[in-house]
């Protein structure tokens, strides 16, 4: 198990980007959050198995359709297993 925190950076607020996040999430089995900040930004904390937070972290430098990824940053974490659903904050 393990937990990656995520900035994305872009046109990334009033694209259906957390709902796309929450949606792929869940279809590779992970659990945590995805919330939109201040700065125009979107934050994920999400934990599960090595291989689906890889997949994870690939498609979330693309996200949906809508939306146009700048940058990303990713920052490994320890893992607390806290979360047992994937939420929009």
């Amino acid at each position: 198990m393990q937990r990656f925190e995520l900035s994305i950076f872009g046109r990334v607020q009033g694209v259906l980007f957390r709902q796309s996040v929450r949606r792929h999430g869940e279809k590779l089995g992970l659990a945590g959050w995805v919330r939109n900040e201040d700065d125009g930004s979107v934050r994920v904390l999400v934990e599960g198995e090595p291989a689906a937070l890889e997949e994870f972290t690939r498609w979330c430098r693309e996200g949906p359709p809508l939306a146009r990824v700048d940058r990303i940053a990713v920052e490994e974490k320890e893992a607390t297993n806290e979360f047992t659903d994937f939420r929009i904050l």
